[in-house]
């Protein structure tokens, strides 16, 4: 049963590693890879003295820290508000409607997004409506507020989702510890604090790890959809930058440079995470 998984792996992951060598080579189209001249290191030299390096990095951690900060702290959270609720029926109804976001696809919630801000969107129909602004926000078009619109679209997308593995968790947590908490008088933020959120510490620990390693990375097709003329300077991160060098003007190997340095910061974040978290918490979780 596991071999069609593994064929896939080995199809789709390792055989194409091979192509990671144009980022070392001159390739074009007309050419193979293996006839491609060898350059060394220039396409990475070329992107670290890029005028783009450093707004592509500002862009990229400044979205993932603030993504990282909101959704990851709002997914523990929510998942705490949802196993404190009481009638089941609520709680799948509450559990579900968090979860719909996750199944959409960006061009659908990117859509929605945009709808909302437009200068006759709901956000500022409302505003006006309340008479706390005078005219239409240009929302869209503002590169100072893509940031805030980026972080909060994808927190309302995702948050629901990154509540099932705390959820799962908090299944295997011992009811005796918060019948005796009661017993010895503890609130219920007391038995929170000191029950719920040490009992799924371990998977706070893992999903923090994977979501480090996932900081110098963001999200393309969020990015496509929501970008635009206006807000470039505010919104273009490394995935949307490789995307454009390398399918848009076919420049390959610049962008296959981009992306393996990409996956290098990703794979050291992961291991400073993974040690700084067993300093931390002395747990290992993997």
């Amino acid at each position: 049963m596991i071999w069609p998984g593994v064929i896939l792996m080995i199809l789709f992951n390792f055989v194409p590693m091979y192509g990671l060598i144009i980022a070392f080579k001159d390739y074009s189209v007309l050419d193979t890879i293996a006839n491609a001249q060898w350059v060394g290191f220039k396409y990475f030299q070329d992107f670290f003295s890029d005028k783009m390096f450093w707004l592509v990095m500002k862009n990229t951690l400044g979205i993932s820290l603030w993504k990282l900060v909101v959704g990851f702290q709002g997914a523990i959270m929510l998942a705490v508000l949802i196993n404190e609720l009481i009638h089941s029926h609520f709680k799948r109804f509450v559990q579900t409607i968090s979860y719909l976001p996750h199944f959409l696809s960006w061009v659908i919630l990117g859509g929605m997004v945009i709808l909302w801000l437009s200068d006759t969107g709901m956000v500022n129909s409302t505003l006006i409506s309340l008479h706390l602004i005078d005219k239409p926000i240009q929302f869209m078009s503002n590169a100072n507020s893509y940031w805030a619109i980026a972080v909060l679209s994808d927190v309302w997308k995702e948050i629901g989702w990154n509540t099932i593995l705390y959820l799962a968790a908090m299944t295997a947590i011992d009811p005796s510890l918060y019948e005796a908490a009661k017993i010895d008088g503890a609130s219920k933020w007391q038995q929170i604090t000191h029950i719920t959120i040490p009992g799924i510490r371990t998977m706070i620990a893992l999903t923090l790890i994977l979501s480090i390693g996932g900081l110098i990375g963001s999200n393309l097709d969020q990015t496509l959809v929501l970008q635009n003329s206006l807000n470039y300077n505010a919104s273009e991160v490394l995935n949307s930058y490789v995307y454009r060098m390398g399918i848009k003007q076919g420049n390959f190997s610049y962008a296959t440079a981009v992306g393996i340095f990409q996956s290098v910061v990703s794979l050291i974040l992961v291991v400073l995470s993974r040690w700084g978290t067993r300093k931390i918490s002395d747990e290992k979780v993997f």
